[in-house]
Protein backbone atom coordinates (compact mmCIF):
# COMPACT_ATOMS: atom_id res chain seq x y z
CA UNK A 1 0.00 0.00 0.00
CA UNK A 2 1.52 3.56 -0.94
CA UNK A 3 2.19 5.26 1.97
CA UNK A 4 -0.60 8.10 2.77
CA UNK A 5 1.41 10.52 5.00
CA UNK A 6 2.28 13.72 3.96
CA UNK A 7 5.50 15.41 3.20
CA UNK A 8 6.46 17.80 6.37
CA UNK A 9 5.46 21.26 5.54
CA UNK A 10 8.22 24.15 5.16
CA UNK A 11 8.02 26.07 8.33
CA UNK A 12 6.21 23.06 10.45
CA UNK A 13 6.83 23.86 14.42
CA UNK A 14 6.89 27.51 13.97
CA UNK A 15 4.87 29.17 16.71
CA UNK A 16 4.97 33.21 15.82
CA UNK A 17 3.86 32.27 11.76
CA UNK A 18 1.28 35.52 11.26
CA UNK A 19 -2.52 33.47 10.68
CA UNK A 20 -4.02 34.97 7.35
CA UNK A 21 -7.45 37.07 7.43
CA UNK A 22 -10.27 35.35 8.37
CA UNK A 23 -11.79 33.66 5.04
CA UNK A 24 -15.60 34.57 5.01
CA UNK A 25 -16.37 31.16 4.64
CA UNK A 26 -16.11 30.77 8.31
CA UNK A 27 -18.00 33.81 9.40
CA UNK A 28 -19.76 33.65 13.27
CA UNK A 29 -22.73 35.42 11.42
CA UNK A 30 -23.04 32.60 8.26
CA UNK A 31 -23.72 28.59 9.00
CA UNK A 32 -20.39 27.46 8.46
CA UNK A 33 -20.07 25.85 4.45
CA UNK A 34 -18.34 22.86 5.81
CA UNK A 35 -19.01 20.06 6.76
CA UNK A 36 -16.57 16.41 7.20
CA UNK A 37 -14.95 18.20 3.98
CA UNK A 38 -11.19 18.95 3.82
CA UNK A 39 -10.40 22.15 4.70
CA UNK A 40 -7.86 23.78 2.43
CA UNK A 41 -4.26 25.54 3.79
CA UNK A 42 -5.79 29.01 2.77
CA UNK A 43 -8.71 28.53 4.95
CA UNK A 44 -6.92 27.78 8.46
CA UNK A 45 -7.35 30.65 10.61
CA UNK A 46 -6.44 31.30 14.65
CA UNK A 47 -4.31 30.45 17.53
CA UNK A 48 -4.41 26.97 19.87
CA UNK A 49 -4.86 29.63 23.08
CA UNK A 50 -8.66 30.07 21.52
CA UNK A 51 -9.38 26.50 22.43
CA UNK A 52 -9.22 27.23 25.74
CA UNK A 53 -12.18 29.21 26.08
CA UNK A 54 -14.34 26.22 23.56
CA UNK A 55 -13.75 23.74 26.66
CA UNK A 56 -13.67 26.14 29.38
CA UNK A 57 -17.22 27.00 28.40
CA UNK A 58 -18.28 23.95 28.06
CA UNK A 59 -16.91 22.56 31.46
CA UNK A 60 -18.72 25.02 33.91
CA UNK A 61 -22.05 23.25 33.79
CA UNK A 62 -24.59 21.79 35.61
CA UNK A 63 -23.72 18.21 35.07
CA UNK A 64 -20.11 19.01 36.05
CA UNK A 65 -21.93 19.72 39.68
CA UNK A 66 -23.90 16.87 39.72
CA UNK A 67 -21.29 14.58 38.96
CA UNK A 68 -19.45 16.50 41.81
CA UNK A 69 -21.91 15.93 44.62
CA UNK A 70 -22.90 12.24 43.69
CA UNK A 71 -19.37 11.37 44.95
CA UNK A 72 -20.33 12.69 48.21
CA UNK A 73 -23.63 10.76 47.74
CA UNK A 74 -21.36 7.50 46.93
CA UNK A 75 -19.86 7.51 50.52
CA UNK A 76 -16.47 8.97 49.87
CA UNK A 77 -14.84 11.79 52.40
CA UNK A 78 -14.79 14.98 51.13
CA UNK A 79 -10.44 14.58 50.31
CA UNK A 80 -11.74 11.07 48.75
CA UNK A 81 -13.94 13.31 46.65
CA UNK A 82 -11.50 15.61 45.94
CA UNK A 83 -8.59 13.45 44.90
CA UNK A 84 -10.91 11.65 42.64
CA UNK A 85 -12.12 14.69 40.71
CA UNK A 86 -8.12 15.37 40.08
CA UNK A 87 -7.66 11.89 38.70
CA UNK A 88 -10.75 12.29 36.57
CA UNK A 89 -10.30 15.39 34.77
CA UNK A 90 -6.51 14.28 34.11
CA UNK A 91 -7.97 12.59 31.14
CA UNK A 92 -8.56 15.88 29.69
CA UNK A 93 -4.83 15.33 28.22
CA UNK A 94 -6.01 12.43 26.19
CA UNK A 95 -8.56 14.43 24.86
CA UNK A 96 -5.93 17.59 24.08
CA UNK A 97 -3.80 14.77 22.41
CA UNK A 98 -6.52 13.80 20.00
CA UNK A 99 -6.82 17.96 19.06
CA UNK A 100 -3.67 17.80 17.29
CA UNK A 101 -4.74 15.51 14.28
CA UNK A 102 -7.32 18.58 13.53
CA UNK A 103 -4.80 21.02 12.08
CA UNK A 104 -2.25 18.34 10.93
CA UNK A 105 -5.69 17.17 9.11
CA UNK A 106 -7.67 19.73 8.19
CA UNK A 107 -10.18 17.26 8.95
CA UNK A 108 -12.60 16.41 11.88
CA UNK A 109 -12.25 13.11 13.79
CA UNK A 110 -14.91 11.65 12.39
CA UNK A 111 -12.94 11.19 9.40
CA UNK A 112 -9.81 11.19 10.25
CA UNK A 113 -10.72 8.05 12.41
CA UNK A 114 -10.82 6.61 8.89
CA UNK A 115 -7.32 5.62 9.17
CA UNK A 116 -7.70 3.42 11.75
CA UNK A 117 -10.95 1.29 10.78
CA UNK A 118 -11.09 1.57 7.33
CA UNK A 119 -13.95 3.82 5.01
CA UNK A 120 -16.76 1.44 6.00
CA UNK A 121 -15.48 0.50 9.14
CA UNK A 122 -15.37 4.61 10.21
CA UNK A 123 -19.08 4.37 9.51
CA UNK A 124 -20.20 1.87 12.33
CA UNK A 125 -17.48 3.31 14.44
CA UNK A 126 -19.58 7.16 13.80
CA UNK A 127 -23.03 5.81 14.30
CA UNK A 128 -22.09 4.06 17.81
CA UNK A 129 -19.44 5.77 18.88
CA UNK A 130 -19.97 9.29 17.01
CA UNK A 131 -23.97 9.79 16.68
CA UNK A 132 -25.09 7.30 18.74
CA UNK A 133 -23.04 8.51 22.43
CA UNK A 134 -23.68 12.16 21.32
CA UNK A 135 -27.28 11.95 21.19
CA UNK A 136 -27.08 10.49 24.46
CA UNK A 137 -24.58 13.02 26.04
CA UNK A 138 -26.94 15.51 24.42
CA UNK A 139 -29.84 14.45 25.66
CA UNK A 140 -28.16 14.29 29.53
CA UNK A 141 -27.19 17.68 29.23
CA UNK A 142 -30.07 19.02 27.90
CA UNK A 143 -32.26 17.15 30.57
CA UNK A 144 -29.96 18.70 32.89
CA UNK A 145 -30.40 22.25 31.84
CA UNK A 146 -33.96 22.22 31.67
CA UNK A 147 -34.65 20.85 35.58
CA UNK A 148 -32.65 24.59 36.24
CA UNK A 149 -34.94 25.77 33.56
CA UNK A 150 -37.88 24.68 35.27
CA UNK A 151 -37.40 26.00 38.63
CA UNK A 152 -36.64 29.56 36.99
CA UNK A 153 -40.34 29.12 35.60
CA UNK A 154 -41.11 28.32 38.80
CA UNK A 155 -39.57 31.32 40.48
CA UNK A 156 -41.62 33.07 37.87
CA UNK A 157 -44.98 32.04 38.83
CA UNK A 158 -45.32 29.64 36.22
CA UNK A 159 -46.33 25.79 37.19
CA UNK A 160 -44.05 23.45 35.49
CA UNK A 161 -46.30 20.63 34.60
CA UNK A 162 -46.21 18.43 31.64
CA UNK A 163 -46.63 21.15 29.17
CA UNK A 164 -44.38 23.60 30.79
CA UNK A 165 -41.82 21.42 30.75
CA UNK A 166 -41.77 20.20 26.88
CA UNK A 167 -41.76 24.19 26.31
CA UNK A 168 -39.07 24.60 27.72
CA UNK A 169 -36.95 21.59 26.35
CA UNK A 170 -37.77 23.06 23.62
CA UNK A 171 -36.84 26.45 24.31
CA UNK A 172 -33.33 25.17 25.32
CA UNK A 173 -32.82 23.01 22.86
CA UNK A 174 -33.59 25.42 19.66
CA UNK A 175 -30.89 27.93 21.49
CA UNK A 176 -28.46 24.87 21.73
CA UNK A 177 -29.06 24.08 18.07
CA UNK A 178 -29.39 27.42 16.65
CA UNK A 179 -24.94 27.67 17.79
CA UNK A 180 -24.56 24.12 16.32
CA UNK A 181 -26.46 24.81 13.14
CA UNK A 182 -24.35 28.33 12.35
CA UNK A 183 -21.07 25.86 13.62
CA UNK A 184 -17.64 26.68 13.92
CA UNK A 185 -17.41 30.42 13.96
CA UNK A 186 -20.12 31.27 16.00
CA UNK A 187 -18.56 28.90 18.36
CA UNK A 188 -15.32 30.01 18.39
CA UNK A 189 -16.86 34.17 18.27
CA UNK A 190 -19.31 33.07 21.54
CA UNK A 191 -17.63 30.86 23.93
CA UNK A 192 -14.92 33.89 25.10
CA UNK A 193 -17.79 36.04 26.71
CA UNK A 194 -19.39 32.88 27.81
CA UNK A 195 -16.50 31.75 29.70
CA UNK A 196 -16.03 34.75 31.12
CA UNK A 197 -19.90 35.02 32.03
CA UNK A 198 -19.77 31.68 33.90
CA UNK A 199 -16.22 32.24 35.39
CA UNK A 200 -18.28 35.73 37.20
CA UNK A 201 -20.89 33.61 38.25
CA UNK A 202 -19.44 30.79 39.73
CA UNK A 203 -16.77 32.79 41.74
CA UNK A 204 -20.05 34.20 43.84
CA UNK A 205 -20.93 30.31 43.82
CA UNK A 206 -17.30 28.99 45.31
CA UNK A 207 -17.18 32.29 47.64
CA UNK A 208 -20.91 30.85 49.35
CA UNK A 209 -20.07 27.20 49.16
CA UNK A 210 -16.46 27.79 51.09
CA UNK A 211 -18.09 29.95 53.55
CA UNK A 212 -20.32 26.51 54.67
CA UNK A 213 -18.28 23.84 54.01
CA UNK A 214 -17.27 21.16 56.00
CA UNK A 215 -14.18 20.33 55.44
CA UNK A 216 -13.61 17.19 57.93
CA UNK A 217 -16.55 16.31 56.33
CA UNK A 218 -16.45 12.14 56.52
CA UNK A 219 -19.25 9.96 56.21
CA UNK A 220 -21.54 8.55 59.32
CA UNK A 221 -19.88 4.96 57.48
CA UNK A 222 -16.52 5.39 56.02
CA UNK A 223 -16.17 3.34 53.60
CA UNK A 224 -13.08 0.60 53.64
CA UNK A 225 -11.64 -1.94 51.92
CA UNK A 226 -12.73 -3.44 48.84
CA UNK A 227 -16.11 -1.44 49.23
CA UNK A 228 -13.66 1.74 49.33
CA UNK A 229 -11.62 0.98 45.94
CA UNK A 230 -15.28 0.17 44.27
CA UNK A 231 -16.18 3.52 44.75
CA UNK A 232 -12.99 4.94 43.76
CA UNK A 233 -12.66 3.33 40.93
CA UNK A 234 -16.27 4.08 40.11
CA UNK A 235 -16.12 7.54 41.16
CA UNK A 236 -13.13 8.08 38.72
CA UNK A 237 -15.20 6.28 35.72
CA UNK A 238 -17.63 8.88 36.24
CA UNK A 239 -15.42 12.30 36.06
CA UNK A 240 -13.47 10.88 33.42
CA UNK A 241 -16.79 10.12 31.52
CA UNK A 242 -16.46 13.80 30.67
CA UNK A 243 -13.37 14.08 29.17
CA UNK A 244 -13.32 11.05 27.20
CA UNK A 245 -16.70 11.91 25.65
CA UNK A 246 -14.91 14.47 23.38
CA UNK A 247 -13.32 11.58 20.93
CA UNK A 248 -14.27 14.50 18.68
CA UNK A 249 -12.03 17.18 19.73
CA UNK A 250 -10.12 17.63 16.22
CA UNK A 251 -13.65 18.94 15.00
CA UNK A 252 -12.75 22.32 17.09
CA UNK A 253 -8.91 22.48 16.14
CA UNK A 254 -9.38 21.31 12.02
CA UNK A 255 -9.62 25.27 11.12
CA UNK A 256 -5.82 26.29 12.73
CA UNK A 257 -2.98 26.12 10.74
CA UNK A 258 -1.10 23.52 10.00
CA UNK A 259 1.69 25.31 11.82
CA UNK A 260 0.42 25.45 14.95
CA UNK A 261 2.10 23.82 17.64
CA UNK A 262 0.98 20.67 18.74
CA UNK A 263 2.17 21.27 22.78
CA UNK A 264 -0.03 24.42 22.63
CA UNK A 265 -3.09 22.63 20.98
CA UNK A 266 -2.86 19.68 23.65
CA UNK A 267 -2.16 22.47 26.14
CA UNK A 268 -4.51 24.75 25.69
CA UNK A 269 -6.87 22.00 25.11
CA UNK A 270 -5.95 20.82 28.39
CA UNK A 271 -6.18 23.84 30.43
CA UNK A 272 -9.84 24.20 29.28
CA UNK A 273 -11.20 21.12 30.25
CA UNK A 274 -9.01 20.87 33.48
CA UNK A 275 -9.37 23.90 35.20
CA UNK A 276 -12.96 24.46 35.36
CA UNK A 277 -13.91 20.40 34.98
CA UNK A 278 -11.91 19.94 38.24
CA UNK A 279 -13.65 23.14 40.17
CA UNK A 280 -16.91 22.99 39.17
CA UNK A 281 -16.84 19.07 40.17
CA UNK A 282 -15.03 20.33 43.23
CA UNK A 283 -17.75 22.93 44.22
CA UNK A 284 -20.98 19.88 43.80
CA UNK A 285 -18.47 17.75 46.47
CA UNK A 286 -17.74 20.80 48.61
CA UNK A 287 -21.60 21.34 48.75
CA UNK A 288 -22.63 18.04 49.28
CA UNK A 289 -20.72 18.19 53.17
CA UNK A 290 -23.28 20.41 54.24
CA UNK A 291 -26.41 20.39 52.22
CA UNK A 292 -28.36 18.17 50.05
CA UNK A 293 -26.91 16.98 46.36
CA UNK A 294 -29.70 14.76 44.91
CA UNK A 295 -31.43 18.15 43.91
CA UNK A 296 -28.55 19.96 43.27
CA UNK A 297 -30.45 23.87 42.45
CA UNK A 298 -32.30 24.08 45.61
CA UNK A 299 -29.31 22.37 47.57
CA UNK A 300 -26.66 25.35 46.13
CA UNK A 301 -29.36 27.69 46.60
CA UNK A 302 -29.30 27.30 50.94
CA UNK A 303 -26.13 28.87 50.91
CA UNK A 304 -26.32 31.61 48.41
CA UNK A 305 -27.92 34.90 48.75
CA UNK A 306 -31.28 34.94 47.46
CA UNK A 307 -31.31 37.67 44.54
CA UNK A 308 -28.27 35.11 43.34
CA UNK A 309 -30.69 32.36 42.72
CA UNK A 310 -32.08 33.34 39.11
CA UNK A 311 -28.55 34.05 38.18
CA UNK A 312 -27.39 30.65 39.48
CA UNK A 313 -30.07 28.95 37.42
CA UNK A 314 -29.52 31.32 34.13
CA UNK A 315 -25.49 30.40 34.31
CA UNK A 316 -26.31 26.63 35.12
CA UNK A 317 -28.75 26.70 31.33
CA UNK A 318 -25.78 28.69 29.69
CA UNK A 319 -23.40 26.22 30.67
CA UNK A 320 -25.48 23.42 29.48
CA UNK A 321 -25.96 25.06 26.38
CA UNK A 322 -22.22 25.55 25.46
CA UNK A 323 -21.57 22.10 26.05
CA UNK A 324 -24.42 20.82 24.40
CA UNK A 325 -23.69 22.86 21.39
CA UNK A 326 -20.38 21.25 20.87
CA UNK A 327 -22.20 17.99 21.30
CA UNK A 328 -24.67 18.73 18.60
CA UNK A 329 -22.20 19.60 15.97
CA UNK A 330 -20.22 16.86 16.31
CA UNK A 331 -23.04 14.48 15.79
CA UNK A 332 -24.12 16.46 12.96
CA UNK A 333 -20.29 15.61 11.44
CA UNK A 334 -20.82 11.99 13.04
CA UNK A 335 -24.51 11.62 10.99
CA UNK A 336 -22.46 12.64 7.94
CA UNK A 337 -19.71 10.64 8.01
CA UNK A 338 -22.08 7.45 8.38
CA UNK A 339 -22.53 7.91 4.63
CA UNK A 340 -25.83 10.19 5.08
CA UNK A 341 -26.13 12.71 2.15
CA UNK A 342 -27.37 15.56 4.20
CA UNK A 343 -26.36 19.32 4.88
CA UNK A 344 -24.45 19.90 8.25
CA UNK A 345 -26.71 22.04 9.29
CA UNK A 346 -29.59 19.62 8.13
CA UNK A 347 -27.71 16.76 10.11
CA UNK A 348 -27.95 18.84 13.89
CA UNK A 349 -31.74 19.55 13.76
CA UNK A 350 -31.64 15.58 13.25
CA UNK A 351 -29.46 14.75 16.27
CA UNK A 352 -31.50 17.84 18.51
CA UNK A 353 -34.85 15.82 17.43
CA UNK A 354 -33.38 12.61 18.62
CA UNK A 355 -31.91 14.36 21.54
CA UNK A 356 -35.40 15.55 22.96
CA UNK A 357 -37.31 12.57 22.40
CA UNK A 358 -34.89 11.16 25.02
CA UNK A 359 -34.55 14.00 27.05
CA UNK A 360 -38.77 14.06 27.81
CA UNK A 361 -38.11 10.62 28.74
CA UNK A 362 -35.39 11.11 30.78
CA UNK A 363 -37.42 13.65 32.79
CA UNK A 364 -41.15 12.47 32.64
CA UNK A 365 -40.40 8.84 32.70
CA UNK A 366 -37.13 7.86 34.91
CA UNK A 367 -34.81 9.01 37.37
CA UNK A 368 -32.59 11.73 36.05
CA UNK A 369 -29.59 11.00 39.01
CA UNK A 370 -29.47 7.56 38.79
CA UNK A 371 -29.99 8.36 34.60
CA UNK A 372 -26.94 10.15 34.50
CA UNK A 373 -24.75 8.15 36.60
CA UNK A 374 -25.26 4.68 34.61
CA UNK A 375 -25.23 5.76 31.44
CA UNK A 376 -22.11 7.88 31.72
CA UNK A 377 -20.14 4.77 33.50
CA UNK A 378 -21.81 2.83 30.84
CA UNK A 379 -20.45 4.75 28.05
CA UNK A 380 -17.13 4.53 28.83
CA UNK A 381 -16.95 0.75 27.91
CA UNK A 382 -17.05 1.99 24.41
CA UNK A 383 -15.35 5.56 24.63
CA UNK A 384 -12.00 4.24 26.37
CA UNK A 385 -11.27 1.83 24.11
CA UNK A 386 -12.25 4.03 21.16
CA UNK A 387 -9.87 6.83 22.22
CA UNK A 388 -7.08 4.42 23.27
CA UNK A 389 -7.45 3.45 19.58
CA UNK A 390 -7.28 7.34 18.29
CA UNK A 391 -4.53 8.06 20.24
CA UNK A 392 -2.42 5.44 19.42
CA UNK A 393 -2.91 6.17 16.17
CA UNK A 394 -1.60 9.46 16.50
CA UNK A 395 1.18 8.18 18.06
CA UNK A 396 2.19 5.55 16.02
CA UNK A 397 1.49 7.69 12.67
CA UNK A 398 3.20 10.80 14.70
CA UNK A 399 0.61 12.70 14.03
CA UNK A 400 1.04 13.10 10.01
CA UNK A 401 -2.21 12.72 8.04
CA UNK A 402 -3.17 13.59 4.78
CA UNK A 403 -6.63 15.20 4.62
CA UNK A 404 -7.45 14.94 1.14
CA UNK A 405 -6.16 11.07 1.32
CA UNK A 406 -8.87 10.96 3.92
CA UNK A 407 -11.32 12.14 1.58
CA UNK A 408 -11.22 9.38 -0.59
CA UNK A 409 -13.76 6.66 0.01
CA UNK A 410 -13.45 4.64 -2.80
CA UNK A 411 -12.44 1.01 -3.57
CA UNK A 412 -8.46 0.60 -4.06
CA UNK A 413 -8.57 3.75 -1.83
CA UNK A 414 -5.61 5.09 0.64
CA UNK A 415 -7.83 3.57 3.96
CA UNK A 416 -10.27 1.36 2.39
CA UNK A 417 -7.70 -1.78 3.78
CA UNK A 418 -9.45 -4.83 3.62
CA UNK A 419 -13.22 -4.56 1.85
CA UNK A 420 -13.25 -1.10 3.54
CA UNK A 421 -12.02 -2.23 6.91
CA UNK A 422 -8.74 -2.45 9.38
CA UNK A 423 -8.72 -6.02 10.46
CA UNK A 424 -6.24 -3.72 12.87
CA UNK A 425 -8.76 -0.74 14.41
CA UNK A 426 -11.80 -3.24 14.48
CA UNK A 427 -10.07 -5.71 16.24
CA UNK A 428 -8.72 -3.56 18.45
CA UNK A 429 -11.85 -1.98 19.28
CA UNK A 430 -13.96 -4.87 19.58
CA UNK A 431 -11.05 -6.71 21.71
CA UNK A 432 -11.06 -3.64 24.14
CA UNK A 433 -14.60 -3.25 24.54
CA UNK A 434 -15.13 -6.89 25.59
CA UNK A 435 -12.70 -6.49 28.04
CA UNK A 436 -13.69 -3.66 29.66
CA UNK A 437 -17.26 -5.02 29.32
CA UNK A 438 -15.83 -8.05 31.54
CA UNK A 439 -14.79 -5.06 33.84
CA UNK A 440 -17.82 -3.32 34.45
CA UNK A 441 -20.15 -2.27 37.41
CA UNK A 442 -22.79 -0.50 36.72
CA UNK A 443 -25.94 -0.86 34.82
CA UNK A 444 -24.92 -4.95 35.62
CA UNK A 445 -21.35 -6.67 37.13
CA UNK A 446 -19.16 -8.06 34.43
CA UNK A 447 -17.43 -11.11 35.96
CA UNK A 448 -14.23 -9.48 36.39
CA UNK A 449 -15.50 -7.16 38.45
CA UNK A 450 -17.67 -9.74 40.64
CA UNK A 451 -14.48 -11.71 40.79
CA UNK A 452 -12.99 -8.49 42.36
CA UNK A 453 -16.09 -7.52 44.52
CA UNK A 454 -17.48 -4.73 42.95
CA UNK A 455 -14.25 -2.86 41.55
CA UNK A 456 -14.86 -1.37 38.47
CA UNK A 457 -11.94 -1.59 36.08
CA UNK A 458 -13.43 -1.03 33.14
CA UNK A 459 -11.53 2.30 32.35
CA UNK A 460 -8.07 1.13 32.59
CA UNK A 461 -8.70 -2.60 31.28
CA UNK A 462 -10.42 -0.90 28.40
CA UNK A 463 -8.03 1.80 27.59
CA UNK A 464 -4.64 -0.43 27.97
CA UNK A 465 -6.02 -3.16 25.51
CA UNK A 466 -7.54 -1.62 22.64
CA UNK A 467 -3.63 0.59 22.92
CA UNK A 468 -1.61 -2.76 23.04
CA UNK A 469 -3.84 -4.64 20.28
CA UNK A 470 -3.78 -1.57 18.26
CA UNK A 471 0.23 -1.22 18.54
CA UNK A 472 0.44 -4.82 18.23
CA UNK A 473 -1.67 -5.47 14.82
CA UNK A 474 -0.06 -2.04 13.17
CA UNK A 475 3.25 -3.59 13.71
CA UNK A 476 2.28 -7.19 12.31
CA UNK A 477 0.20 -8.23 9.91
CA UNK A 478 -2.31 -5.20 9.42
CA UNK A 479 0.39 -2.75 8.87
CA UNK A 480 -1.62 1.23 9.82
CA UNK A 481 0.35 3.69 7.08
CA UNK A 482 3.18 5.41 8.20
CA UNK A 483 6.37 7.40 7.37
Amino acid sequence: MASTIPDPQPGTGTARETPPPQPPSDRAGRVEAHGIDHIPDHERHGRPRQLFSVWAAANVNYLSLVTGGALILMGLTLWQALAVIVTGNLFWLLTGLLSISGPAAGAPSEVITRAMYGVRGNRVNNAVVGWLISVCYFALNLAAAATAAFALVEMAGITANTGVKVAVVMVVAALTLAIGVYGHAMIMKLYLPITLALTAAFAVVAVGVFRHTDFSYVPAEPLTGTDLWAVLAAGVTLIASAPLSYTTSADFSRYLPRTAPARSVVGWTFLGGFLPGAAVCSLGALAATVVDMTDPQAGLRQLLPDWFGPLLLLALVLGTIAINALTAYSAGLALQAVGIRIRRSLSVLADGTAAVALTLYGLLASDFLDTVSNVLQLTVVLLGPALAVYATDIVLRRNRYDGPALMDETPGGPFWYTAGVNPAGALALAGGVTVSALCVNTLYTGPIARALGGVDLALPAGLVTAALLYTLLTRGKWRAPTA
